[in-house]
């Protein structure tokens, strides 16, 4: 069995129980390990991971429960940990401490057969987007991708890197809250086949090279859709509000939800 999972938003100061959070999670994983081949972490695990140049277990110590878990799923079988948009900045400390693979690109990986393209989704927009859009919505998509090089740039990541961790984490965590508390107030859904970003993506990337499956986080809705290729896109929810994920048997991929 081959699992996937997004969007956990650990540590969000958006939620109430964030130990309890982390414990369900932790139980996910935990089930996971009983039949796993592979289990791939596809972005945002965590709302706010920033690895300074002190950066040490006391600075985590509150990933504890998770952190420990992942480094025993790492034992059992692979683990994949891509990043997302908001967990950009580990370089070397996660993987170290958890065993975990640490991918920062999408992925074309074949699965039981199943060519399978893996990524996060932020900033995968098909290059004919901004003509779909009336002035202002192209502006903040103009504003989130300039914002997303910015936080991809080695230059401002190192700077940054020499901020102390405590001032760095109370940026970095009020920032991440307001994008929480905006989606629970007023979740984006589904826009439909022809508007939505990461269907449109994957349209445009069958014109050159067929996969089997698109797997991606980054929206926060379920998805399962089949195209006119036969590719079907699947996007995962997430594992703070709807509390879904997927699991692969034999090739064939179905979304599902943790009812504990």
């Amino acid at each position: 069995m081959i699992y996937f999972v997004s969007d956990a938003h650990i540590g969000s100061l958006a939620m109430g129980d964030n130990i309890g959070h982390q414990q369900r999670f932790v139980a996910l994983l935990k089930d996971m390990m009983r039949d796993a081949e592979a289990i791939y972490l596809v972005g945002d695990i965590f709302d706010f991971w920033y690895e300074y140049l002190w950066s040490n277990e006391a600075h985590f110590r509150q990933f504890s429960l998770v952190l420990d878990a992942l480094r025993e799923a790492a034992e059992c079988c692979e683990v994949h940990y891509f990043i997302g948009n908001h967990d950009i900045w580990t370089f070397g400390w996660l993987e170290r401490r958890t065993g975990v693979r640490i991918h920062r690109a999408p992925e074309v990986v074949t699965l039981y057969g199943k060519r399978c393209y893996i990524a996060h989704g932020d900033g995968l927009v098909p290059r004919d987007m901004m003509k779909r859009y009336p002035k202002e919505v192209r502006r903040k998509i103009k504003r989130f991708m300039m914002l997303r090089r910015f936080f991809h740039n080695p230059v401002p990541q190192f700077l940054f890197s020499l901020v102390p961790p405590t001032w760095g984490d109370k940026f970095g965590y009020a920032w991440a809250r307001k994008s929480r508390e905006k989606e629970l107030c007023n979740p984006c859904g589904y826009k439909g086949e022809n508007n939505e970003e990461l269907v449109l993506y994957a349209k445009e990337h069958e014109q050159s090279e067929h996969c089997d499956y698109y797997i991606f986080g980054h929206r926060h809705i379920e998805l399962d859709l089949e195209l006119a290729t036969r590719a079907r896109v699947v996007i995962l929810g997430d594992f703070f509000r709807q509390f879904t994920y997927a699991r692969m048997e034999k090739g064939n991929l179905t979304l599902e939800y943790d009812e504990r």
